[in-house]
C-alpha cells in the first residue's frame, strides 16, 4: 500500500519539495508585505482587492501558451527560465521599497510581474510532477506539495509580519528574491532525460490549437472546470478582503500576517485528513461539504471583529480551500494524458484565475459600495448557490488508467511520407448489421469525440446507399505528421471508445482502413 509520505524517498522530488516550500515561503512574504504595503499606499477596497487580480490575472492570458511552451521544450530550462524572472522581478521590487520610490501603480506592475513568471511556470510545474513520481505516488506526491504551498502558508505570513513590522515591506521583497535560489539549484543539477520521439516537433501556434481542440472535446476536464469556476469566483472574496478585515481588528501587518498563518494551518490540517476523508465519502460530497464550511468561514469572518475568532474561522477557511483545491487538481491531473498535460492543466488553470482574478475586481467593487461585511456575507451565499446549480456536475467520471498511453503501430505506407503533406483523409469500412445501426451510430459518436480531440480538424460517418449494411467513417488531419501524433497520442481510454464502436462490425475481416494524402505542390 503506497504511503502518504512514499514520494519524500525519492531524492529529486524530495530535493525540489524542500526547495519549492522555501520559494513558497517567500512569496507569502510578498503576500503580506503587498497586501500591506498597499494599504499604506491607497487603502480603498479596489486597488487592496487589485493586488490579488495582480497575481491571478496573467495565468488568464497566459496560461494557454505557457502549456504549450512547456509541452514542446525542454521542460527543465523552461521551469529555470521562469525562476530566473521571477528573482528578477523579485528582488527590482525590493530594492525600490526600499529606497522609498515605489508608488501604488508600480507595486501593481512588479506583482504583474510576478504573476507573468507564475503564470509560465505553473502548468510546466504541474505536468512535471508526473515525471517525478510514478503513478501510484501521484496523489501522494499531489497532496504533499499541497501540504507544502499550505505549511508556506503558515510560516511565511507569520514570518513577514514581523520582518515588515521591523523592517517594511522591502525587506520582505528582497528575502522573496533570495527564495528563488534553491529552486534554481536543484533545476540545474536535475539531470532530465529527454524524451524520444521520431515525430518532428509541434510549432508552438498549432501545440496551441491542439490543446484548445483536446479540451473542447474533453467532458471529464470541462466538468472540473466548471466546479472550479463556480467555487473560485466567490472564495476569493476572503483573500481579496483579508488586508481590510485585518485592518479592522487594528492589529496592523501583523494581524494580517497571523490570518494567513491562521488560513495556512488550517489548510495543512485539513491535507493531513483528507485521505480519510477520501477513503469514506466520494470527491464530489467532500467538495460540497468543503463548500458549505467556506461559506460559513466568509460569514464568520464578516461578523467577528477578535483576531482570535477570526483566526479560528480562517483555520476553517484553510482546511475547506484545502479540500476543495486538492480535489480539482487531482481530478484535473487524471483526467489528461501526458501529451497534453501542461496545455490541458494549463486551460484548467484559466478557470482558477478567471475565478480569483475576475472575484478579487467584483469583491473589491462590491465591498467599495456595500462595505467589507456585505460583500462577505454576499459571496458566500453565492458560493452556496454556485454549489447547487453545479450539483449534478461530477467530479468523478475521471479515469486514472484510461490516460496511460496505447503502443498504437504507424499506418502502413508504400515508401517514405513526407510529414508535412496533407491534409490527410482517414476512411474506415464497417460492415453493420441494420438492426444495430442506432446503436452502432451512438458508439461512433462517441468515437467522433475521441478523432477530435487527438487530432481529426472534421469527421463525418455516412451509410451506403445501395448496400443497407455498409458504413464509411471518415476524418481529416491537417498533415501526415499529425496523423501519426493521433497514433502516437493514443490512451488506453480511446481504445476502450475505439473497441465499443468495432463491436458492431459483423464483417469476416477487420473493418478496412485506408489513408488518402493531398497530392503535393509542383
Amino acid at each position: 500500500m503506497t504511503s502518504a509520505w512514499d514520494p519524500l524517498k525519492r531524492p529529486l522530488f524530495r530535493a525540489l519539495w524542500i526547495a519549492t516550500v522555501v520559494s513558497n515561503i517567500g512569496t507569502w512574504m510578498h503576500e503580506v508585505g503587498a497586501g500591506w504595503l498597499m494599504v499604506t499606499l491607497d487603502a480603498r477596497p479596489i486597488m487592496v482587492s487589485l493586488v490579488q487580480a495582480a497575481t491571478a490575472l496573467p495565468i488568464f492570458f497566459l496560461a494557454l501558451p505557457a502549456g504549450a511552451l512547456a509541452d514542446i521544450l525542454d521542460r527543465r530550462r523552461y521551469l529555470l527560465a521562469t525562476q530566473l524572472w521571477m528573482l528578477t522581478a523579485a528582488a527590482a521590487l525590493g530594492l525600490l521599497t526600499l529606497a522609498g520610490l515605489v508608488n501604488a501603480w508600480l507595486l501593481l506592475g512588479f506583482t504583474f510581474a510576478l504573476g507573468i513568471g507564475a503564470a509560465m511556470m505553473t502548468p510546466a510545474w504541474a505536468a512535471t510532477l508526473p515525471e517525478l513520481v510514478p503513478r501510484p505516488e501521484l496523489q501522494p506526491a499531489i497532496t504533499l506539495n499541497s501540504i507544502g504551498i499550505n505549511l508556506s502558508r503558515a510560516i511565511g505570513p507569520a514570518i513577514a509580519g514581523v520582518i515588515v513590522t521591523a523592517a517594511g515591506p522591502g525587506a520582505a521583497f528582497v528575502l522573496n528574491a533570495l527564495s528563488f535560489l534553491g529552486v534554481i539549484v536543484v533545476l540545474a543539477r536535475w539531470q532530465r532525460a529527454p524524451s524520444a520521439s521520431t515525430l518532428p516537433a509541434e510549432r508552438f501556434v498549432g501545440a496551441m490549437r491542439a490543446g484548445l481542440r483536446y479540451v473542447g472535446q474533453a467532458r471529464e476536464l470541462q466538468a472540473v472546470m466548471l466546479r472550479a469556476l463556480a467555487f473560485f469566483v466567490f472564495a476569493t472574496a476572503l483573500w481579496a478582503l483579508l488586508p481590510l478585515t485585518a485592518q479592522r481588528t487594528g492589529g496592523g501587518a501583523a494581524a494580517y500576517g497571523t490570518l494567513l498563518a491562521c488560513l495556512g494551518a488550517g489548510a495543512v490540517a485539513g491535507a493531513f485528513a483528507l485521505p480519510w476523508l477520501r477513503a469514506h465519502i466520494t470527491r464530489d460530497q467532500l467538495v460540497r461539504g468543503a463548500t458549505v464550511v467556506f461559506a460559513a468561514a466568509m460569514v464568520a469572518s464578516a461578523l467577528l471583529d477578535g483576531i482570535w475568532p477570526l483566526g479560528a474561522a480562517m483555520v476553517a477557511a484553510g482546511t475547506a480551500w484545502m479540500a476543495t483545491l486538492s480535489s480539482f487538481h487531482v481530478a484535473a491531473q487524471t483526467a489528461v494524458p501526458a501529451w497534453v498535460r501542461a496545455r490541458a492543466l494549463a486551460i484548467y488553470l484559466v478557470s482558477f484565475a478567471a475565478g480569483t482574478a475576475g472575484g478579487a475586481a467584483l469583491w473589491g467593487a462590491v465591498a467599495g459600495r456595500v462595505g467589507v461585511p456585505a460583500a462577505l456575507i454576499a459571496a458566500a451565499a453565492g458560493a452556496l448557490i454556485a454549489a447547487a446549480a453545479t450539483w449534478r456536475v461530477s467530479l468523478e467520471s475521471a479515469d486514472p488508467a484510461g490516460s496511460d498511453r496505447l503502443e498504437w503501430p504507424d499506418p502502413p505506407t508504400h515508401g517514405a511520407v513526407d510529414p508535412e503533406r496533407g491534409p490527410v483523409m482517414v476512411n474506415v469500412e464497417y460492415r453493420i448489421d441494420p438492426r444495430n445501426v442506432q446503436e452502432f451510430t451512438a458508439a461512433m459518436n462517441e468515437l467522433a469525440r475521441v478523432r477530435r480531440r487527438d487530432g481529426a480538424s472534421s469527421w463525418g460517418l455516412f451509410g451506403d446507399a445501395a448496400d443497407p449494411g455498409r458504413y464509411i467513417e471518415f476524418f481529416l488531419v491537417d498533415s501526415w505528421a499529425e496523423h501519426l501524433r493521433q497514433h502516437d497520442r493514443a490512451t488506453v481510454a480511446d481504445r476502450e471508445v475505439s473497441e465499443r464502436a468495432r463491436r458492431y462490425h459483423v464483417g469476416a475481416e477487420p473493418p478496412r482502413v485506408s489513408h488518402l494524402i493531398a497530392p503535393g505542390r509542383e
